[in-house]
């Protein structure tokens, strides 16, 4: 199956397995895709990762473990929010000076730079600016 945006895609599966409380989604693999998903382990948005062999041969699977806290009954999912900014059919790039703060620091905003995929905070200290990927919070 075809998906003309896979980054929205990806947002929406983690999106949808925190709504209905559960632990795994997988996705098909991408580069892009592994990348965000390193940083939201190294964020602590979610538990783990796995790179998987797929049904078919040459297609693999990316797997997330979604973080949650709290006792049983009492369970909260880390993230509340995704939101994608740039989309396929409107991109949004920003400055350095103009990275934006996700609800005053306490989200992070994922960029696509020159030197690589990365948060807002990390492109503000390397001094470079790109294309809003997405917001997580």
């Amino acid at each position: 199956m075809s998906v003309s945006d896979p980054i929205a895609d990806m947002l929406t599966r983690i999106r949808n397995a925190v709504m209905t409380g559960q632990t795994l989604t997988a996705m098909p693999h991408s580069k892009v895709k592994l990348e965000i998903a390193k940083i939201l382990k190294e964020e602590g948005y979610i538990e783990s990762y796995e790179v998987a062999e797929g049904e078919r041969p040459a297609q693999k699977v990316l797997r997330l473990k979604i973080k949650y806290v709290g006792e049983r009954r009492q369970r909260r999912p880390v993230i509340t929010g995704l939101e994608r900014v740039s989309r396929p059919g409107r991109r949004v790039y920003t400055k350095k000076q103009d990275i934006p703060w996700v609800l005053s620091g306490m989200g992070i905003a994922i960029l696509s730079t020159p030197k690589g995929i990365m948060t807002g905070q990390r492109a503000r200290q390397l001094g470079v600016g790109g294309e809003i990927l997405c917001k997580v919070w």
